[in-house]
């Protein structure tokens, strides 16, 4: 899977699961206060990527996590 295949689907289900809109889902923009995520939030993300890509992630996972562009390298990383 190629970064652009993981941002496709990232932002598919974040559009479809979190209502974003699609012009707000911008490389650098800040994940956390564009969502407006709360830690029930980041349970259902944890579960988003286990189901799409597969792989199990923690709290911890996400502390680094500040921009969209961050958050699609990290799920690259895990995938590759």
């Amino acid at each position: 899977m190629d970064k652009q295949q993981i941002i496709d689907t990232v932002n598919e289900f974040l559009i479809e699961e979190f209502e974003a809109d699609a012009a707000d889902l911008v490389a650098d923009a800040n994940m956390h206060e564009t969502l407006d995520l709360d830690s029930l939030d980041y349970v259902d993300l944890v579960v988003l990527i286990d189901e799409n890509f597969g792989f199990k992630t923690t709290a911890e996972d996400f502390q680094t996590i500040k921009s969209f562009d961050d958050f699609y390298n990290f799920i690259a990383s895990k995938v590759s």
